[in-house]
């Protein structure tokens, strides 16, 4: 276990704001950034990771897409797009989930 910066999983001030309000409880990356039990702290509050799973971009589902502050899964995809140029959803994309949740 280890304590990690919290930019390592949530990449922007907004996803941190979210996570504080409870609203982003996991984030899909494209590769794995921590491990179930490892720490990071956003503004005097603790959250652990408490499950990292492989998955494909096919296995996502609206309630993922909530659970990473996105309406559903449409607007999840229209976020990636902005966000990544040249991005293209293709369902057997692997990626990393990372759920977490507040300690405190």
């Amino acid at each position: 276990m280890s304590e990690l910066d919290p930019d390592t999983l949530l990449p922007n001030d907004r996803m941190r704001q979210q996570a504080l309000d409870g609203e982003v409880t996991q984030i899909h990356r494209g590769q794995r950034y921590a491990e179930e039990g490892d720490t990071f702290a956003i503004d005097e509050t603790t959250f652990e990771v408490v499950a990292v799973d492989d998955r494909t971009l096919g296995d996502m589902t609206d309630a993922d897409a909530r659970a990473e502050g996105a309406r559903d899964l449409d607007h999840y995809k229209q976020i990636l797009e902005r966000a990544h140029d040249h991005f293209e959803w293709e369902d057997d994309s692997e990626i990393v989930r990372h759920r977490f949740e507040r300690t405190d």
